[in-house]
């Protein structure tokens, strides 16, 4: 699944995005110049809690 995190700005925030949901077993890829993240392993509502947990806003896709 797909999100729009607009607030992710830089690689740190990336590398934080994905390193919270591989914690939660799953796997994030994110697109700084688009700022969408796409989530698989996890549920919605799961993988949107441990981005928002990480400090960020995701927004459905």
């Amino acid at each position: 699944m797909k999100f729009r995190v607009e607030d992710m700005s830089c690689n740190h925030c990336t590398a934080a995005i994905e390193k919270a949901v591989a914690e939660a077993g799953g796997h994030a890829s994110c697109d700084l110049p688009t700022h969408s993240v796409t989530v698989e392993g996890l549920e919605r509502d799961r993988a949107a809690q441990v981005i928002r947990d990480a400090g960020y806003t995701p927004e459905p896709a």
